[in-house]
């Protein structure tokens, strides 16, 4: 059924959004939210075809033009394709969801090279690649670079320090860029989540929707509501939201 809010102006009308990772999870949700309130949609990860079916969805759902771009942010040159395939498409880019990432083996004594080099790969780099690429067309726009971030780059994470030094480092990145490029009116935002029952995880054998029963964490829908808010705002930077369970404390 076509989404009725059609029938009004959205908040996100003429916007332009790109998600990474938006072939499930956080970037799935993020990307409906985002067209159900206007914004034409660029969809990047480096499954083609689940993006082609998310896409049709979108356009279904909310009658939003998406597009579906192929990426891998480990790859500079194919993260800049990225986000000239986008502007070349819609004319603009208004909004950046840098959403890709991973976690990858455990102790520090444990982790191989490989995984190690996978993991900072994609959440270190493919963040600086995809903010360096966009940045020209945000500051243009006066638009909106929002972060997906984690409970782990706030907090240690004794299980698997080298991603939470990964998320540490999205953490620092994003507010130093926000006073970098705030003078230029692009807003910056980080959003950290806990446990979100979404494919995550599956690299410890057992993702957290398997591990998790639905109400148990966070659902990705909740996570895109926060990353959507942040998008909407026009004078205003979120600078950061905190999305937790509630009882993510009680045993502290």
């Amino acid at each position: 059924m076509a989404d009725t809010s059609l029938d009004r102006e959205a908040p996100l009308d003429g916007k332009t959004a790109l998600v990474t990772g938006a072939s499930s999870g956080i970037g799935e949700a993020t990307a409906h939210a985002l067209a159900r309130e206007g914004a034409s949609v660029a969809l990047a990860a480096r499954r083609e075809k689940v993006l082609e079916d998310i896409g049709e969805k979108i356009e279904s759902e909310h009658g939003a033009e998406t597009l579906t771009v192929p990426t891998n942010v480990r790859d500079e040159g194919n993260v800049e394709e990225m986000v000239e395939t986008t502007v070349e498409q819609f004319g603009q880019l208004d909004v950046l969801v840098c959403n890709a990432g991973l976690a990858r083996g455990e102790s520090v004594e444990k982790l191989s090279t490989d995984d190690y080099e996978t993991m900072m790969e994609t959440n270190v780099d493919g963040v600086f690649y995809a903010t360096r690429a966009a940045l020209p067309h945000l500051r243009e726009q006066r638009g909106n670079l929002i972060f997906v971030g984690s409970f782990a780059g706030q907090y240690p994470r004794p299980f698997n320090p080298v991603y939470a030094a990964s998320k540490w480092w999205v953490r620092g990145f994003a507010h130093s860029v926000e006073g970098n490029v705030g003078s230029d009116g692009v807003a910056v935002t980080v959003v950290n989540p806990t446990e979100v029952r979404s494919e995550f995880g599956d690299s410890y054998g057992q993702s957290f929707a398997e591990r998790f029963e639905e109400g148990e964490v966070t659902e990705p829908e909740e996570v895109a509501e926060a990353i959507l808010f942040a998008a909407k705002q026009e004078g205003s930077t979120v600078s950061e939201l905190d999305i937790y369970r509630r009882d993510k404390f009680s045993g502290f």
